[in-house]
């Protein structure tokens, strides 16, 4: 490097430190309004965690940036200002955040997403004893995956959906990326596999082109758990995240294994309040219909939302437990539960109907 060269980079490195000086003071500032914003939702036992509060500052930030011609992209403010929010929060009022664990898991990787690095996390082994800890109160806040793009919707996180009175806050999509992990040096050396058991699915392909098919699957709680076993089993490989793989310390011998490049996972977000009104909200609703007297009426209850012009996003059946041959319907649509238009669609069906919640859609 010449001398005008050091010259030059000396003096950028100048202006960025004090660029970061003036950020430390604002990040400051920030701070102490944020503690008087604390201050008011307590004495009024107001939630924290305030996502459609969040989605708007975001979206001033981007029009903001669009207008300003600026060069940071829109994942990049996120990655910049959830992590702000989160140390935020935790000034307001630290609050603990429960997932389906063990750490380095997909949903853990989601928690950290929303809630940020330096939050209160617990860990638990399944998805009833997230709800439960949440309704205990030893968490604020649940995560939890509620349906995959290839595999479909998660059986028991709908059946307690059904039961809790928990509401869904937020929802999460990511894409899912399974690496394959192994102690052992080749292939030809491992003798069992484990994984989730979701996740053999997703990598049928991967399995059999490299005739890893033939030994032992073993299905575990989770991807983390399986690259935690393999860390100890010299003759095993996982099927799991890149995060747990670098958690673990288990060398990764393929990546990106699962059959679909565009595999997704929803997740939501549970607590017990419910998200304030937002433009461009979504709902989600349990519905039942037990009379078999009444012939059509999921077609009928249906009709209302395409009177309304109202756009339904999912509809699911499953299988009541409690009776033979009888169906409830998860349903996500457009809009908030509480809007008068949809309000005249539910009002006639108020007795069969569960509000699980409206929150906004991830982008």
């Amino acid at each position: 490097m010449s001398k005008s060269e050091e010259i030059e980079l000396s003096k950028i490195r100048k202006d960025i430190d004090s660029i970061d000086d003036r950020l430390l003071q604002l990040y400051n500032e920030r701070m102490k309004l944020v503690k008087r914003v604390g201050e008011v939702k307590h004495r009024g036992n107001s939630p924290i965690y305030r996502p459609e509060r969040e989605r708007e500052i975001l979206d001033r930030l981007y029009s903001l940036n669009r207008a300003e011609d600026g060069i940071l992209s829109e994942k990049a403010i996120d990655a910049l200002f959830l992590e702000l929010f989160s140390v935020a929060r935790n000034l307001e009022r630290p609050e603990k955040i429960a997932y389906l664990g063990p750490e380095g898991s997909f949903t853990h990787q989601v928690a950290e997403s929303r809630f940020g690095a330096i939050s209160d996390y617990l860990p638990l082994n399944a998805i009833k004893d997230v709800v439960n800890a949440v309704e205990s109160g030893q968490a604020k806040f649940g995560v939890l995956p509620i349906e995959n793009s290839s595999n479909g919707i998660v059986g028991e996180t709908f059946d307690l959906l059904e039961k809790t009175s928990l509401k869904i806050i937020a929802e999460v999509y990511i894409s899912v990326h399974h690496s394959f992990v192994s102690l052992s040096g080749t292939l030809k050396d491992v003798k069992r596999i484990y994984s989730k058991d979701i996740a053999f699915k997703q990598c049928e392909k991967f399995l059999e082109a490299h005739n890893l098919n033939e030994v032992d699957l073993i299905p575990v709680e989770s991807t983390a758990k399986a690259a935690y076993l393999a860390s100890n089993d010299p003759q095993s490989g996982a099927i799991c995240s890149s995060i747990a793989s670098k958690l673990y310390n288990i060398p990764t011998l393929f990546e990106n294994i699962e059959d679909s490049s565009t595999n997704k996972t929803r997740f939501i977000i549970l607590s017990d309040f419910t998200m304030g009104e937002y433009p461009d909200s979504k709902t989600s609703i349990i519905v039942r219909f037990d009379d078999e007297s009444d012939a059509g009426a999921l077609f009928k209850f249906l009709k209302g939302f395409n009177d309304q012009n109202i756009s339904l996003s999912r509809i699911q059946s499953r299988p009541n437990r409690d009776s033979h041959f009888k169906y409830s319907f998860f349903i996500d649509f457009d809009g908030d539960y509480r809007d008068s238009n949809i309000m005249e669609i539910l009002e006639p069906y108020r007795e069969n109907i569960k509000w699980l919640g409206t929150y906004l859609e991830d982008k």
